[in-house]
Order: C-alpha cells, then sequence, then structure tokens
C-alpha cells in the first residue's frame, strides 16, 4: 500500500512547490500570496522503487472559529487524520512565528511521525539561521529550498524512514488469477454503502473499518454467477449491528489506495447531483492508474427525462476521456438495472487482461498505416515496422520502427481505435508506446 505524506503549514510557506517538486507535476497553483491552496490536493511520487501518496493542503490555523480559515484547518486535519506521515513547512527566511508554535502544538499532541522542514534555505547557514526552529519541540530542522530543487530527496528519505517499508524487491504474496478485485468508487452519499449492502444481503457479516486506519484496505469476499470477486471497500463497510450511515465516512486517500489494488473500479455517480469536479478527479485517477473501469449512474429513478438528457451529456463532455467504459443507469436501494454491471466488469476485467498475438497486431498496424499514414514531421516520416504486446492490464503495445518520437497523440488515438475494435477491449485504458531503432553507428568515431 503506498504510504501518505501530507504537506503542512502556515500560508504562503511553500507547500504547493514543494508539492509540484515531489510529484513532478505543476498541479498544485503557485503564486505569491498567502491563502492560494483552499482545499486538499492529491498526486503521486517515487523515490527510487518506492511510490507514495503526498497531499498538498492550505494554510494551517488550527484555532480558526469561523470562515474560510475554519473550512481550511478543517481540511488540513483530515489531511493529516489521512497521512503516515507529516511533513511540517516553516519558511527558513522569515523566522519563527506564533503560527508555527501552534501548529507545532498540535503535531505534537498527535504523536504522528513528523519531518520539520525549513524551505526557501537556498544559501543560508544552516546551523545559525535554523536553530530558532528547534525550539518548536519536532527535532531536527531540514533545509530546502523548493524553488531550486535542493533537499527534496532527502525529505522524502526522512520521510519514509519512520514508516519500515517492505524492500520493495520482496516478492508480493501471489494472487488468484480466477478472483477479480473489484473497488466501488465515488463522491460521499453517492450511494455506494447502499449498493454495496444489496449486493452482500443483509444477512453477511461484513469486516468492521476501523477508525483512523488509512494504510489498510477492506476486503469482502464475494461470489456470483460461479465468479468469485473481492470488494474493495472505500465507503466505509460496517458490520450488519453498526447500521451503514446515512452519509457516507468518506476518504480520498481510501480510494486512491483502493484503485490501486483492483482489477476493475466501479465508478459510481449520483443522477441528481451530476458530474462534479471530485468525479472527474476520481476518473482521472483512474485512468492514470490503468484500471478497467465501469461508470454507474445511480439515482436513476429519481430524476426527469431532461435531467437524464443534461446528465448524459454531462457524462459525455467532462468524462470523456473515459469513453472505453461501459455506462449503466441503476437504483441500488430499489435494485433496479444491477445484472448487466456485473457483465460489464467481467467483460472490463477480460479486455484488461486479454492476449494479442504479435502476427496480429503488426497486421493492424500495416492495415493501419496503409490507410492513414502518420503525419510528416520535416523532412522525416515516422515508419512503423511491427507491433507486440508489452504487458496486460491495462493492455500495453509496443510499435517497433524509425522515427516514432513525431507521432503524434492523435495519431496514437487512431491506432488505439483499430486495435480496440479487433480485439473488442471495452472497458480498459490502453497504452501504446513508441521504440524507434537505433542506429548502430550513431555513437561510433567518425575518424
Amino acid at each position: 500500500m503506498k504510504p501518505v505524506i501530507a504537506l503542512v503549514g502556515r500560508p504562503n510557506v511553500g507547500k504547493s512547490t514543494i508539492f509540484n517538486r515531489l510529484t513532478k507535476t505543476r498541479d498544485a497553483i503557485v503564486a505569491d500570496f498567502a491563502g492560494l491552496t483552499r482545499d486538499r490536493h492529491y498526486g503521486n511520487g517515487t523515490l527510487g522503487s518506492h511510490e507514495y501518496i503526498v497531499i498538498d493542503t492550505g494554510g494551517f490555523e488550527p484555532d480558526a472559529v469561523s470562515g474560510i480559515y475554519k473550512e481550511m484547518a478543517k481540511q488540513t486535519r483530515q489531511a493529516v487524520a489521512e497521512a503516515d506521515v507529516v511533513v511540517f513547512v516553516v519558511d527558513g527566511r522569515a523566522g519563527i512565528s506564533a503560527q508555527d508554535h501552534d501548529i507545532a502544538g498540535y503535531l505534537r499532541k498527535l504523536g504522528k511521525p513528523t519531518v520539520l522542514a525549513a524551505n526557501k534555505a537556498e544559501g543560508m547557514t544552516e546551523g545559525v539561521q535554523l536553530a530558532e526552529f528547534f525550539e518548536l519541540g519536532l527535532g531536527e530542522v531540514l533545509p530546502v529550498s523548493a524553488a531550486h530543487g535542493q533537499g527534496m530527496r532527502s525529505l522524502v528519505d526522512m520521510a519514509l524512514a519512520p514508516l519500515n517499508l517492505p524492500d520493495p524487491e520482496d516478492e508480493p504474496e501471489p494472487q488468484d488469477p480466477t478472483i477479480i478485485r473489484l473497488a466501488v468508487a465515488g463522491r460521499p452519499n453517492v450511494g455506494k454503502s447502499t449498493l454495496i449492502n444489496t449486493w452482500l444481503g443483509e444477512e453477511r457479516l461484513v469486516a468492521f473499518d476501523l477508525p483512523g486506519t488509512t494504510r489498510d484496505a477492506i476486503s469482502v469476499p464475494f461470489e456470483r454467477a460461479g465468479q468469485k470477486f473481492e470488494l474493495i471497500d472505500t465507503a466505509g463497510l460496517r458490520r450488519k449491528g453498526k447500521v451503514f450511515e446515512a452519509i457516507e465516512k468518506f476518504s480520498v486517500v481510501k480510494t486512491l489506495q483502493a484503485i490501486e489494488n483492483a482489477n476493475v473500479v466501479l465508478l459510481l455517480l449520483d443522477a441528481t447531483q451530476g458530474v462534479t469536479d471530485q468525479d472527474a478527479h476520481i476518473a482521472g485517477y483512474i485512468l492514470e492508474s490503468g484500471r478497467a473501469v465501469v461508470l454507474a449512474i445511480n439515482k436513476w429513478d429519481a430524476v426527469d427525462s431532461y435531467q437524464r438528457e443534461q446528465l448524459e451529456r454531462s457524462v459525455e463532455t467532462r468524462l470523456g476521456f473515459l469513453k472505453f467504459a461501459s455506462i449503466h443507469h441503476i437504483s441500488a436501494i430499489k435494485r433496479q438495472g444491477l445484472a448487466p454491471v456485473w457483465k460489464s466488469i467481467i467483460q472490463a476485467h477480460a479486455s484488461a487482461n486479454r492476449k494479442m498475438s504479435t502476427p496480429v497486431l503488426t497486421r493492424l498496424l500495416l492495415e493501419a498505416v496503409q490507410f492513414q499514414q502518420p503525419q510528416r514531421s520535416g523532412i522525416f516520416r515516422p515508419k512503423l515496422r511491427y507491433a507486440h504486446q508489452g504487458g496486460m492490464n491495462p493492455p500495453i503495445i509496443i510499435v517497433h520502427g524509425n522515427s516514432l518520437d513525431h507521432v503524434t497523440e492523435a495519431y496514437k488515438r487512431y491506432l488505439e481505435g483499430r486495435f480496440r475494435k479487433e480485439f473488442d477491449l471495452v472497458g480498459t485504458p490502453m497504452r501504446i508506446q513508441m521504440k524507434s531503432q537505433q542506429n548502430p553507428f550513431k555513437d561510433k568515431d567518425s575518424s
């Protein structure tokens, strides 16, 4: 399971810049004024063979009692609760502040592993100018410069050290390939608990979700029509006696980790709410993770024909990048439309693990090129020669040839469409990788 690192600190100390460095993205908006980040922001990072999730938070005022600062504090507390380790970011140039003391006091009470990082420390004398931060009582102060990329590796090393992560080279336990691991993902209160409860039946005893557990996914064995499944919970399952809460406990981290552990993800949307930014973010993470996906629009019985038409347009525009996925209209509480969902889940899993022979892939590639050649780039026109399968779940097709760096994304989508049609790939993303042949004389001495 990926460890989770939360970035915490007062406004304008550089948390978002550190987030962008750790995730190698520009997902977090960065500007030189305080209070820009208000909600939690999530991203993936890698250090060597270790992967992790980073949470960027807004400026933290633990004692805020009203207004936007109270909401930002609430978001930060949630991020800290979800995290395995906290990175407390301070401004190395501005020095210590009363707000830093408040945040440090809050973190000390929690007792969660914490790394104290003094940002904007480029060119500073560590021993003298950073000594004052020791009075925060959080141990060693690590000088970093997010703007210049200094100290980022040391920061992640220190953050991951207390977690005693297993050696990534250790062989994981083999998983039964006949069991489909299914995650039900979606926003709070879209009906995840109702749907899972409907599937399992009232008499089924479900594993209890211990509060505060973020690193252990909850899985429930399930069998339908002879096919074994493992339901990976993102909704907070409870024993029958605990009763499902009307408003589900929701942790973004648990959803991301459940997606990572799944073979297939059922993304549940709420017909009464439409497609929100949060839906689009979860869908984007599913695509990025390469997981097979099925879309189900719940509470379909609760909207009229006009709302249904608007919703279908919204799905087409906002979730257009999942156009390969099957879409179903269901009512979990009335048990309507559920049988076709299972067929699509099995179809998506089969598509994600489809074996594609090299001769067939190469034939399809050459036929596609004959029908439409790739666009010329300058004096070069990419030459696509043959293709083979490079992996499954998701399917990866590797195309070999010359000058393939110039193949456009539009042409890759064209090839993907041809491959999908031939192999009937529904519900799974596909990766097409271009591999140019190397010139054997490239590194030879011309003399």
